[in-house]
């Protein structure tokens, strides 16, 4: 249920923001009250989804970094600050260890991992310079969408985004330390098999090369899950909620899995 205020008028910029997690989130946060700016590459799409919900949006390309900078200007020439950043942008790719060519490791590295570092750098110079939150101590706060592919890097199908996404763990936690004494604070979430073209992508790229009909390896991922159902973005979206409140306020360099307990423990 959306807790409907508690992020009134906080200014967020969700990064991916078009489909998926993304735009499960935007739909979450605009709900509780924040102000949005929703970046996606497909900037169509971001703003047939920005004019659903009454916000604000722009095209970026997280690989560009004049696109990033014009992304960062934007929010902050618009409200003068940024409270959250939703740093979610990413893309996936199942393709067998051997076969991976430099170019398949170049792309996801550049988007999951290269992007997500330098959206987070631009964005944190900037929260280092503000004041803090309205009844808050915190200045700013910084959240990634990592997986839980960062913590089974065994499945040899996909092994680029799975180190992207160990990749993005490490960088929210070396954020956590080095922005605490400006009391930014850092923490990423960790998604499991979630309903969203991604995976629908993914089932039909494992589908491809194990021979199997449409569905199936959906099927064989989510019948595992603890919890008995398959996960949605808006569960995602709801910790991303409460990582961008105030509840989460002494929370930094965590990484939270939300799976329906597919992974356990550290």
């Amino acid at each position: 249920m959306s807790g409907v205020g508690r992020l009134q008028d906080k200014v967020c910029v969700i990064t991916g923001a078009a489909g998926g997690i993304g735009a499960a989130t935007a739909r979450r946060l605009a709900a509780d009250g924040a102000q949005l700016l929703l970046a996606d590459v497909n900037g169509a799409a971001a703003d047939a989804l920005a004019k659903e919900l009454g916000q604000a949006s722009v095209q970026v390309d997280v690989t560009r970094s004049a696109d990033i900078q014009r992304m960062v200007d934007t929010a902050y020439q618009r409200w003068g600050r940024l409270d959250v950043l939703f740093n979610n942008a990413g893309i996936v790719q199942a393709k067998p260890l051997l076969e991976v060519s430099e170019a398949d490791w170049d792309r996801m590295m550049s988007v999951n991992l290269r992007g997500v570092f330098f959206v987070l750098q631009a964005v944190a110079r900037r929260m280092q310079r503000q004041d803090p939150i309205e009844g808050s101590d915190v200045r700013g706060k910084l959240i990634q969408t990592a997986s839980i592919a960062a913590y089974r890097g065994g499945n040899a199908l996909m092994t680029p985004y799975s180190a992207s996404k160990a990749g993005v763990v490490s960088l929210t936690r070396s954020a956590a330390q080095v922005l605490a004494a400006d009391h930014i604070t850092s923490n990423c979430v960790c998604p499991g098999a979630v309903d969203t073209p991604m995976w629908t992508q993914i089932d039909q790229e494992l589908g491809a090369l194990h021979g199997w009909d449409r569905g199936e390896a959906w099927k064989r991922r989510t019948r595992h899950i603890p919890l008995g159902r398959p996960e949605t973005a808006d569960d995602v979206a709801g910790v991303v909620a409460f990582l961008a409140g105030p509840d989460s306020d002494y929370m930094t360099g965590q990484a939270i899995k939300v799976d329906g307990g597919l992974v356990m423990g550290d």
